[in-house]
């Protein structure tokens, strides 16, 4: 893609130079803000359509969208003769407050009619006052060079929030035809929606990724690698048929299981020590299976005042308290916290014993009891069926394939990762170089 062929300084630091048949204007002086939905209680809104509610455009519909979806709209309760602001196509929508700087600033914009239509109160509508692309204003306004500026206007620490004089006062940049509008506003549309949809198609690669690991480590650790020995019935409904030669047995014949416990939270003597504790902070992603550090720490005293035991490495640690089922590996001596139980294999190969419970992180959630929260009893977790090779020696076969296929599948799908974030990051660029006239996108073919 060229450049114009001639720019002239556009007196906006950020921006530098712009073709020279654009122009500066603020945003206050090509259009107008107004407010959205005022004096509203929880009691007037509603998640389905009812007598006297309308709908109005949320605040994700605008954090998430580029355009304003249609089948995401909230319902309010709207009195009769009521004086609230009503939204128009070409409407353009900003959320003013967040509670994250990268939200604070987002814009959307309305492409449909509606007969009747309301705004969030966290936003702010913006209606163009001169001819222009509305397409174009929003892409510049979500454009890399100008929702940073727009962030640097949030003020706040657990909310941010936008000055209206801030925003009113962007400044906007544009060619002076709105047919150039048109046009780059359409390529924007059609490149955009090509980046957006290989995106898509990455990442329902990675999620068949995830649906084939599941599929290999559940037939590996209830069928084994050899899909010709003979089977028998496990006795257990959700397994069905095991090899013949494989052991059924409950947990607590071939491994040890320890509860955790956790010291005062107001005695300070009890914290940041020496002794690594766990808690569910610290399991969960497959990826991170191998726990070589704690995010927390207790002191010798704190360990010595609840009752936590430590654990050898090459423990199992579960979560058995919201959520159930998340799983590590300690590559380091560690205790627990009670949301945790930690499963010391004595007649079991470790690796096996984590991928089988990983692929029964389902059924252990079943078995939660509980009416404020679901736990798993130890004694549930102790009467556990597991299924496993009598063969320390085929355990430990089975333990390698799976660590192989992991392996395989995570650089795989560090790679999908890589190229979505390549993707993103050429997106980012493309709208910010195209919407302030660093490219010539006129004599684009769309393809």
């Amino acid at each position: 893609m060229k450049k114009y062929d001639s720019y002239k300084e556009s007196g906006v630091e950020w921006i530098g130079e712009i073709p020279k048949h654009w122009y500066v204007k603020r945003l206050k002086n090509i259009g107008s803000l107004y407010s959205g939905l005022s004096g509203k209680s929880g009691s007037d809104f509603e998640k389905v359509p009812t007598e006297n509610f309308k709908p109005f455009i949320n605040f994700t519909n605008i954090a998430n969208n580029k355009y304003i979806v249609g089948d995401n709209f909230g319902f309010v309760k709207i009195d009769e003769n009521e004086n609230q602001n009503q939204v128009k196509k070409n409407d353009l929508f900003f959320l003013m407050s967040s509670e994250n700087q990268e939200d604070v600033g987002k814009s959307a914009l309305l492409l449909n009619d509606y007969d009747e239509l309301y705004l969030n109160s966290f936003c702010k509508g913006f209606r163009l006052t001169i001819n222009s692309d509305a397409r174009f204003i929003n892409y510049l306004l979500t454009s890399s060079a100008l929702s940073q500026l727009i962030s640097l206007e949030g003020r706040g620490f657990t909310r941010i929030n936008l000055r209206m004089e801030g925003v009113e006062n962007l400044p906007i940049i544009l060619p002076q035809s709105i047919e150039e509008q048109t046009v780059i506003a359409n390529y924007l549309d059609h490149k955009t929606t090509q980046i957006d949809h290989l995106i898509a198609k990455k990442e329902q690669f990675i999620k068949l990724l995830e649906e084939e690991r599941i599929a290999v480590i559940n037939q590996a650790v209830t069928k084994g690698l050899d899909p010709s020995v003979p089977m028998k019935d496990s006795g257990i409904e959700w397994l069905g048929e095991i090899p013949a030669h494989w052991e059924v047995s409950s947990i607590k014949f071939h491994a040890k299981i320890q509860n955790g416990s956790t010291p005062s939270s107001s005695n300070e003597e009890f914290w940041n020590g020496d002794v690594n504790w766990v808690t569910t902070d610290d399991l969960g992603k497959l990826e991170d299976k191998n726990i070589y550090k704690t995010r927390r720490t207790i002191t010798k005293l704190g360990y010595e005042s609840c009752g936590t035991t430590l654990a050898p490495i090459d423990s199992i640690v579960i979560s058995t308290r919201a959520p159930i089922g998340h799983i590590g590996i300690l590559k380091i001596e560690a205790s627990t916290n009670q949301g945790c139980k930690t499963i010391i294999p004595i007649s079991i190969n470790p690796l096996f014993c984590f991928y089988y419970f990983l692929n029964s992180k389902e059924i252990l959630q079943s078995m939660g009891q509980g009416s404020t929260f679901k736990e798993l009893p130890t004694s549930s977790l102790k009467d556990f069926k597991i299924v496993f090779p009598k063969s320390i020696e085929e355990q430990q076969e089975i333990s390698k394939f799976l660590e192989f296929k992991n392996d395989e599948i995570d650089k795989i799908k560090s790679k999908s990762n890589q190229e979505i974030e390549l993707l993103k990051e050429y997106k980012t660029a493309l709208i910010s170089d195209v919407v302030t006239g660093k490219l010539d996108v006129r004599n684009e073919k769309l393809n």
